[in-house]
């Protein structure tokens, strides 16, 4: 019986899928850097960078801005950072023990003083009445956040993120400019955070809704009528 020779059929490499297990692992240490990045200390601090760059008062002098950038660092970044650190090595605590809803109330606490005499301070040197209100808004927003974290434990993170969008539209109304460009990246930015705070289970949807409308009008509030 004759052999038929059947032709060895083309091998194509086609790059092989990751794992289910793997897209997850790659989605939550995605997650973990946005919230490590975007966390709420940084709020006040960007907040006059953008006012020093993106408003009239660009043409400060140098020197001018560049004290004012350092006093806020280090009042509403350094100092609460650095307590909050001490406190955790002092107590063996990791950021999940801290992260319990019982035990916010010592970084809450802490930050809210080094707010406190940040806002002192501004007032001492007679910085502006829209300036200081950077400072006035987050730190109600940190007060109202405290006390709601008696029953609840609202995301700060997302608190940050209303804030954000809450002093831009306070300032579109203070400097008279159109917003919706900027606004457009704060949104989305706010819903890529809410998403990494959800994903890495730090809080529910409920809990990231309820703090970006607690920062909203925080940011709305403390800058325009306080």
């Amino acid at each position: 019986m004759e052999e038929t020779n059947i032709p060895d059929q083309l091998t194509f490499h086609e790059p092989v899928p990751h794992s289910q297990s793997e897209n997850r692992d790659l989605l939550y240490t995605v997650s973990r850097i946005i919230s490590a990045v975007f966390t709420p200390f940084m709020v006040p601090f960007v907040a006059f960078v953008l006012l020093f760059g993106f408003t009239y008062l660009r043409i400060m002098p140098l020197q001018y801005k560049v004290t004012i950038l350092a006093m806020i660092y280090c009042f509403t970044i350094l100092l609460p950072m650095l307590a909050i650190y001490l406190f955790q090595k002092i107590n063996g605590w990791g950021i999940r023990e801290l992260g319990h809803r019982e035990r916010r109330f010592i970084p809450y606490g802490l930050t809210i003083l080094s707010y406190i005499g940040c806002l002192l301070t501004m007032f001492r040197i007679h910085l502006p009445r829209y300036m200081c209100g950077i400072v006035m808004a987050v730190l109600l927003c940190m007060v109202i956040c405290a006390i709601i974290n008696m029953k609840w434990k609202i995301s700060t993170h997302m608190a940050s993120s209303g804030m954000m969008v809450g002093g831009l539209l306070s300032y579109s109304f203070i400097f008279q400019f159109n917003p919706i460009s900027w606004l457009c990246i704060f949104v989305l930015l706010a819903g890529m955070l809410g998403s990494a705070r959800i994903i890495v289970r730090q809080h529910t949807l409920g809990e990231v809704g309820g703090g970006f409308l607690v920062g909203l009008l925080c940011g709305v509030i403390g800058i325009l009528f306080i």
